[in-house]
Order: structure tokens, then C-alpha cells, then sequence
């Protein structure tokens, strides 16, 4: 029993005689080239172009011209357009609201007939002065000679010849000559005031009438431009008081929306000024000529409406910090057939696409082919280096170069892992 584990040694003697034998005859491991095979790699060849910036924003419609009817007289509502009614077109000119006019055609008759009575006083006041000049010369022709026979009396006085009485009576009926020369004077001295309160009354009547007429005027409530009426706050037999809202209407001639962009992309959008053109003139007229823009409603982004820029407003967005650009759109109802093509009416959700100012020369790539701020090249050698860019700004997935590359250089755009710098690679210039 205790022979047992000799008995098992032979065997495992021999099975390890005949590994080393096995070992120390195979021959050794088979030499190959240390090069790694090329990897194939799509490429695409840098050239710089023509690139226009693009933006896209989103805002609610507006009517680019609105009317709001205040009542400027009081009365009564006498008349109503049967057409005035909110989600109603109504043209230019066209007459819509009347309001009772019978106490400004009365108050018009008054000041009228206190007018021809003060034209019949001036009148009046004329032939009086013509009057009283004609009386002036005469009496002072009468003067003259109660005078001179003031002077003779007085002489045969002296002498004796004539008595106290009589020299009395020559004396009074000089004084009262006299009096009446100077209140003719007096008279024809006070007829330019009379004339001046003349004129003052006439012209506060002729004010009356122009007032009376305006009044009038404004009994009566047409539409300035062709609009959709919004809102109606007069019937009939209603009595209106001035300042009070009557009507409420959007111009259909044009619609407008804000597009808030953020600055970068408006100065994208924007470009370089050129020569002698300032920031007001940029301002006022740049983005207009220089900013093209397509609008679609987000319920149906197949239709395609061209815009224009027409204006920035006046300050930023305070929250957003954004450029407040204001996009007109000229006819919104034009080829309007709902429900296959929508009207663009107010408070409608569109989408807006801007094109900016051309950049010449201008090098862009693949989004996918930067990465964290490198781009992968292919050298003259057919092998791989990473290349430090500048980028500027991304748009449709493709990001602007600024720096680090140059027209002709072959970038990658498969991604490569692990990426390193110096491996071999056989570039396929890619067709797309």
C-alpha cells in the first residue's frame, strides 16, 4: 500500500521530458514588419468661399398699422356701418360711425349769424366815419368863420360901436363851434378801437365757426386705411362722450414681428460698415439692405413669405439682453385661402430666417470634425497631426475657421480613436 505514489513517478517523468523536448525543438516566433497597416480615413479638402451668416428667430405677429376710434364729440349715435363687426374687412374712406350732429349745426348757425351782425357793424362803423369826417370839415369851416366874426364884433366893441350883448353872442356861438369840432375829433379819435373790438369779435367768430365745423367733422368716423375691424364699442341710440373708445382695427396692408437675435448674431448678420457709413446710418438703413429674411407660420412651415428688415428698436431686451429687430411683412391676406394657405393675422407664431451680409473667403468645416478646439489634418505625408483652430461661429453644422487653417489642407472628419499624432493614414476625399 505504501509503494502506491512511487509507482505513479514514471509517467510524469516522461510527460515532462517530452515537453521540454517539444519546447527547446519548435522553432522561433515569426518576424514581421513593425509598420502598422494605413488606416483609410475621409477627407475633405479646405477651400475657402463665399459665406452668408444665417440667424433663425421666432416671435407672435402684429399689425403694422392699428386705429383706434376715440369719440372727440358728444351725442348720440345716429348710424352704424353694417359691416362693423370684429373679424370684418373694411376698406379706406370708408365711412363706419355717426354721431347726432344737430347741436353743432346749431351752434354753427349762431356763430355764422353773430358774424354777419358784426360784418353789418363794421360795415356801419365805415359809413360813420365817413360820416363824421364829412360833418368835421364842415364844422370846422364854421369855426373859422364864427371866429373871424369873433375878431370884427370885438374890434366895434373897442370902438363902441356895437354892445356888450352882442359881443357875447359872438363869443358863445365861437365857443360852441368850437365844441363841436372837438367832439367830432373825439369821435373819429375813438373809431379804431370801435374797428379793433371789431375785429377781435369777428375773429373769436370765425374760431367759434372753425370749431363748429371741426365738431361736425368728427360726427362722423371713417376708416383711415383698409383694416379688420378688432373690436366695436357703439350701437345705435347710444350716447358717446369724448374720449371714449369706439372702434378698435389692424391695418392689412402690412404686418410686423420682433425678432429678438442675440448681438454676435445680429453682428454677424450685420457685417463690416464700409467706408463713410456711420453706426446711425447702419442703424437706420444697413440691416434693411443688408439682412435678407424669409418667414413661415410655425402651423404651416411650407408656406414662405418674403420680409424685410425695416427697422431696430430703440433699446435692448432688458432680460434677454437681445437686438430688438423688427421684420415687416408687405400684403399678409395676399393669396390667402384657408384652410390651405393661412392669412398672417396678429398674434400668429412664425419663424424667421435671416441671411446676413456675404463673408469672402471665408473657411468652414464639419462640425463633427473639431474637436475641443483641434482639428485633425492629414500632412503631406499621409499621416495624422492635430491642428490648433480658431473658430468663430457655427451654423447649419458646419463651424467658421478663423485661424489655423488654410485652403488646400486636408481635414478629417471620421472620428479616429484613439488619435495619434504621426499614424499612418490613406485619405478618401470624401464625395458629400
Amino acid at each position: 500500500m505504501r509503494l502506491a505514489p512511487f509507482l505513479a513517478l514514471p509517467p510524469i517523468a516522461l510527460a515532462i521530458a517530452a515537453a521540454v523536448w517539444m519546447i527547446a525543438s519548435a522553432p522561433g516566433p515569426a518576424q514581421v514588419d513593425g509598420d502598422a497597416p494605413a488606416l483609410p480615413v475621409r477627407v475633405i479638402t479646405v477651400a475657402a468661399e463665399d459665406l452668408r451668416p444665417t440667424a433663425t428667430a421666432w416671435g407672435n405677429l402684429r399689425a403694422a398699422d392699428s386705429w383706434v376710434a376715440v369719440a372727440e364729440v358728444q351725442g348720440e349715435v345716429i348710424w352704424r356701418h353694417p359691416d362693423l363687426e370684429p373679424g370684418r374687412l373694411i376698406p379706406a374712406g370708408t365711412d363706419v360711425l355717426r354721431i347726432d350732429p344737430a347741436d353743432y349745426q346749431l351752434s354753427l348757425a349762431q356763430s355764422q349769424a353773430d358774424l354777419d351782425a358784426l360784418e353789418a357793424e363794421r360795415a356801419q362803423l365805415e359809413a360813420e366815419t365817413e360820416n363824421t369826417r364829412r360833418i368835421l370839415v364842415l364844422e370846422r369851416e364854421r369855426l373859422s368863420l364864427a371866429e373871424a366874426e369873433l375878431e370884427r364884433t370885438r374890434s366895434l366893441f373897442a370902438q363902441g360901436n356895437v354892445p356888450q350883448a352882442r359881443a357875447d353872442e359872438a363869443e358863445r356861438a365861437t365857443l360852441l363851434a368850437r365844441r363841436t369840432v372837438a367832439e367830432l375829433e373825439n369821435a373819429l379819435a375813438l373809431i379804431p378801437s370801435r374797428q379793433a373790438r371789431i375785429t377781435a369779435q369777428v375773429a373769436r367768430n370765425e374760431a367759434a365757426i372753425a370749431q363748429a365745423r371741426r365738431s361736425l367733422e368728427r360726427t362722423t368716423l371713417a376708416t383711415p386705411f383698409d383694416l379688420r375691424v378688432t373690436e366695436v364699442n357703439a350701437e345705435r341710440f347710444q350716447t358717446v362722450a369724448p374720449a371714449q373708445v369706439l372702434i378698435r382695427g389692424d391695418g392689412i396692408a402690412a404686418a410686423e414681428v420682433v425678432a429678438h437675435l442675440p448681438i454676435d448674431a445680429f453682428r454677424r448678420l450685420v457685417g463690416d460698415m464700409p467706408d463713410g457709413v456711420t453706426l446711425g446710418d447702419m442703424m437706420r438703413d444697413g440691416p434693411a439692405t443688408r439682412i435678407d429674411v424669409t418667414l413661415s407660420p410655425l402651423s404651416d412651415p411650407a408656406q414662405i413669405w418674403p420680409a424685410r428688415v425695416t427697422r431696430i428698436e430703440g433699446s435692448l431686451d432688458a432680460r434677454a439682453r437681445t437686438v430688438p429687430v423688427v421684420v415687416t411683412v408687405d400684403d399678409p391676406y395676399e393669396g390667402a385661402d384657408p384652410p390651405r394657405r393661412l392669412p398672417l393675422v396678429p398674434n400668429m407664431q412664425v419663424q424667421l430666417s435671416f441671411s446676413g451680409a456675404p463673408l469672402t473667403g471665408a473657411i468652414a468645416i464639419p462640425e463633427a470634425a473639431l474637436h475641443a478646439g483641434r482639428v485633425r489634418v492629414v500632412d503631406s505625408d499621409d499621416r495624422l497631426a492635430l491642428r490648433p483652430v480658431t473658430a468663430t461661429f457655427a451654423q447649419n453644422g458646419r463651424v467658421v475657421i478663423a485661424d489655423g487653417l488654410a485652403p488646400g489642407d486636408r481635414v478629417v472628419v471620421d472620428d479616429i480613436a484613439p488619435a495619434i499624432p504621426g499614424m499612418a493614414l490613406t485619405p478618401v476625399e470624401d464625395p458629400e
